[in-house]
């Protein structure tokens, strides 16, 4: 059940993006197993004035940052250490980001804060 949002500097072609979403979506089904279908993710663009970076932490970041943001329910820090390596293999591959250039932030939710339509909370255990 995640909802993926990235931000990207503007100018990419949509071939670019495309290989951006789809990577990052193999990856968590790699390594989250997550349902065929669960698929909600978005991609923006942000122009000069509108994208802001640094090197915090030592890391020699640049223009291609892509910053990855995975709103879900909780995971196990295992599935989540093992998808950002997958996120980066993958963007590594294609199209082509180098590894300093992927931040990924994970946001957890319990099943309650979510609905996928219907006005239902469908992951909702009640006590």
């Amino acid at each position: 059940m995640p909802v993926t949002r990235v931000a990207v500097r503007r100018g990419r072609t949509a071939e670019w993006k495309q290989a951006i979403l789809d990577g990052i979506h193999e990856a968590i089904r790699e390594t989250v197993h997550i349902q065929d279908g669960d698929r909600f993710m978005a991609l923006t663009e942000h122009g000069e004035g509108e994208f802001a970076y640094g090197d915090f932490l030592g890391i020699d970041r640049s223009g291609d940052l892509v910053q990855i943001q995975i709103f879900w329910a909780p995971k196990p820090v295992e599935a989540k250490l093992a998808m950002y390596r997958a996120i980066v293999e993958r963007l590594g591959k294609n199209p082509g980001v180098r590894p300093e250039d992927v931040l990924i932030s994970v946001v957890e939710s319990p099943g309650e804060n979510w609905s996928f339509g219907n006005g239902e909370a469908q992951f909702h255990q009640p006590s």
